[in-house]
Parts: C-alpha cells; sequence; structure tokens
C-alpha cells in the first residue's frame, strides 16, 4: 500500500559570516530544487559579524535574517533554527551549494520513517592529490562514528529532542551534532542517513588560502578542530580566516 505524502514546511538555515562571494550561488542552489517540490520552503540565513553585502543578498532573495554574533558556529545554527517555522528543518553552508533534486530525496526519506535524519554526499568544488591527502585526515574520524556531514536534514522536534548544536563545541559542532542525531535515532528504532541521490558541492576555500596539503601536514589542528574546544584552533581556521 503505498504511503500518502504529507504536507511539510521546509526551513532552510545557512550561517553567513562575510559570504557575498559564494551566498548568491548557495541561494540560488536552494531556489531551484525549491522549485522541484511542492512544500513550501522559508530561507533563514543567521549573520555573523558581516561587513560586507551578505545581508542586501540574503533579503534580496527573501531570507528571514538573523544575528548572532559569537566566535561560534554552533549558537550560530542555532540562532538560526530558533527562528524555523517548519517542521522540517536543513542546515547547509553559504559556500556550499545543492543538487536540484536534494529536496525531494530529505522529503522522500523522511516520509519512509525509517530515518531520524542525517548528512549529505559532499563533493568538492575541485581535486588535487593535496586536497586527496588532506581529506583522508578526517575520514577516520567520519568512519569510525558512521557519520555523514555537510547538510543536516531532520524534523525540528527531533533537532530540539537533542538540543541543537553543542554550544560548548566551537568547531566541528557538525560532527558531534551528526553523533548526538544518530544515538538518539537509534533509541527511537531509527537510522541515521546519508542522501547519495543527490549531494552538494563545497567550495576549496580553505584549500585556496591554506593551500591543498594543509590539513595533512598538521594532524595537531585536525585534531583540535574535531576535539571542538580549542578556541584559538577555531579562530585561527574558522573565525578571522580572510573571506
Amino acid at each position: 500500500m503505498e504511503q500518502k505524502s504529507t504536507m511539510h514546511k521546509l526551513s532552510i538555515i545557512v550561517p553567513a559570516h562575510n559570504e557575498e562571494k559564494y551566498l548568491p550561488k548557495c541561494l540560488d542552489s536552494i531556489s531551484v530544487a525549491a522549485s522541484n517540490i511542492a512544500h513550501p520552503v522559508e530561507l533563514i540565513v543567521s549573520l555573523n559579524r558581516c561587513t560586507d553585502q551578505t545581508e542586501p543578498i540574503a533579503k534580496r532573495y527573501g531570507a528571514i535574517t538573523v544575528r548572532e554574533d559569537a566566535r561560534n558556529i554552533a549558537r550560530i545554527r542555532n540562532a538560526g533554527v530558533a527562528a524555523a517555522t517548519g517542521d522540517v528543518v536543513i542546515t547547509m553552508d553559504a559556500d556550499s551549494w545543492m543538487a536540484p533534486n536534494m529536496l525531494q530525496e530529505v522529503i522522500r526519506l523522511l516520509e519512509t520513517r525509517q530515518y531520524i535524519g542525517g548528512g549529505v554526499d559532499i563533493r568538492p568544488e575541485r581535486l588535487s592529490t593535496g586536497i586527496v591527502f588532506s581529506l583522508l585526515m578526517v575520514v577516520p574520524y567520519l568512519l569510525r562514528a558512521g557519520v555523514s556531514g555537510g547538510m543536516f536534514w531532520l524534523y525540528k522536534s527531533d533537532f530540539q529532542a537533542i538540543g541543537g548544536f553543542d554550544e560548548g563545541r566551537v568547531s566541528a559542532e557538525d560532527y558531534h551534532f551528526a553523533v548526538k542525531l544518530k544515538a538518539y535515532g537509534r533509541r527511537k528504532g531509527l537510522r541515521y542517513g546519508t542522501i547519495n541521490k543527490a549531494h552538494i558541492v563545497s567550495s576549496c576555500r580553505k584549500f585556496d588560502q591554506w593551500g591543498d596539503w594543509y590539513l595533512f601536514k598538521n594532524p595537531k589542528l585536525v585534531k583540535d578542530i574535531f576535539d571542538g574546544r580549542n578556541q584559538q584552533a577555531a579562530d585561527d581556521f574558522y573565525y578571522d580566516a580572510k573571506r
């Protein structure tokens, strides 16, 4: 017997710190994906210490804007979700863009009632030997936990049930969120999913700035970032990085 589709409202949260270069491409991709579903889509841009055209760009796309100026990406994401009125929340970064069928896949998987939510297939905008080896520094953390990231999708009620992103983490908040969501799903008899029939493309701006081999050559930085509690490492790599 075919399962009847439910009408959902999707709230898509994009944290943004001086993202005028990438934000239009991100929001364009969301607009295209939204046009491929019958469900209403709400766009929220969570502004963080923006001094460029990020806010006017967001408003031009009809986004709701909220402000959170802490050097804490978990707080920035949580501020966006707090403003969300949809029953489904999706978080993605401003320097990423989604495939046209991404929101269709989110709805499809949630409506199977087999998944608590999850992450997505991520593709870098370019590849090199250095980038491959640098990404291999990250893979063990994800494999050990059995999670994916890049873009999270879940019901807002479940987001609230697990307390959102951990504001005690100033980096790798997404990794720790995924681990927490997976554990919560297991308790409810649901799986942590990875969307692989759609994908996001992520910019390589960190590699452009620091060099393709940077993470591979700095394993301690990778460890500090994934620990999530080293403010200096987070400031150097994220909050004070040039955009």
